[in-house]
């Protein structure tokens, strides 16, 4: 299971009501937040999740939208008891500004670890396979994909035919061999065929490119930038690097994903809600994002 709820929904400027693009997504006990910009840890309360449990922040890319936040959530961090470290991902420069922003923070309960990655780098976190691409911007950036495998089903009357002591059965779960009184038992024995997991996408800030569709492919959440959603503008998202509402739709329905969310408005989006119908007609599982929309990925029946 994977909460997710979209922090918020606003791309470069904030207003009232629409904070800056982030999201975060709860897997298990372990929160990990996608990206920071000015405020981030207070739209981040909306959820109602704590501070707590928060694993990692994964950074896109370095520009202030994204990042701005960050002294003000680290420190919000440690006067809640942090002290075990803290992990943060992002793209080149990541390290570099991540230091100038602690000079306004410089003593922390706490250990802060940089990681920079490449495109086609990946990671564990939570219990989770993070896979990374690089994304076409003004500035080095990352889309960030979450798959969290689940495991085959145990066929206890498979394992009782076999007469496999049930104090074993465990060991068999967890994809190790067995040894028992007449006889030995591997997983594939007593485990039924692989079953789908859950996985969710972050992409922002990016032009639609080769190899993004193939990136996202079947996920069951794909969060996606939307900057600019009027007719016409679609020369004005290429123009500064960004998505429009119909290149976000059409990389979804190639993809073939299960859900968009559609989020990173630009300021001049007075209504983003009014596109509904508009991105329905596009993309028949998209919906417009808003601050403090929430959902949680469930593994499918069997």
């Amino acid at each position: 299971m994977i909460d997710v709820c979209l922090v918020g929904t606003a791309g470069t400027v904030p207003l009232p009501g629409r904070a800056l693009a982030a999201a975060l997504v709860r897997i298990g006990g372990a929160m990990v937040l996608f990206d920071c910009g000015e405020g981030t840890q207070v739209a981040m309360r909306a959820p109602g999740w704590g501070f707590g449990g928060l694993a990692a922040i994964c950074l896109t890319h370095v520009h202030a939208d994204h990042v701005a936040g960050l002294p003000g959530l680290l420190l919000t961090l440690g006067m809640s008891g942090r002290t075990e470290r803290l992990e943060v991902y992002g793209a080149r420069f990541t390290a570099e500004v991540v230091e100038a922003l602690r000079v306004m923070v410089p003593r922390l309960p706490y250990e802060v670890r940089v990681h920079e990655l490449r495109g086609g780098e990946s990671f564990e976190l939570a219990g989770a396979r993070v896979r990374t691409m690089a994304l076409k911007h003004r500035a080095p950036c990352l889309g960030y994909r979450i798959d969290l495998a689940r495991s085959r089903p145990f066929l206890p009357e498979r394992a009782e035919a076999l007469g496999i002591p049930r104090l074993l059965w465990r060991r068999l779960q967890r994809g190790e061999t067995a040894d028992f009184p007449g006889g030995r038992a591997s997983p594939d024995d007593v485990l039924g065929p692989p079953r789908r997991g859950l996985s969710l996408a972050y992409v922002t800030d990016t032009r639609p490119l080769d190899g993004l569709v193939d990136f996202v492919r079947d996920v069951d959440l794909l969060i996606c930038e939307a900057t600019h959603m009027a007719p016409g503008e679609e020369a004005r998202s290429a123009e500064h690097d960004h998505m429009h509402l119909t290149d976000a739709c059409r990389i979804a329905s190639a993809a073939g994903v299960r859900r968009l969310w559609l989020t990173h408005f630009s300021q001049s989006i007075v209504d983003p809600l009014s596109y509904q119908d508009t991105a329905r007609a596009l993309c028949a599982v998209a919906e417009i994002g808003r601050d403090g929309l929430t959902t949680t990925l469930s593994f499918p029946e069997g």
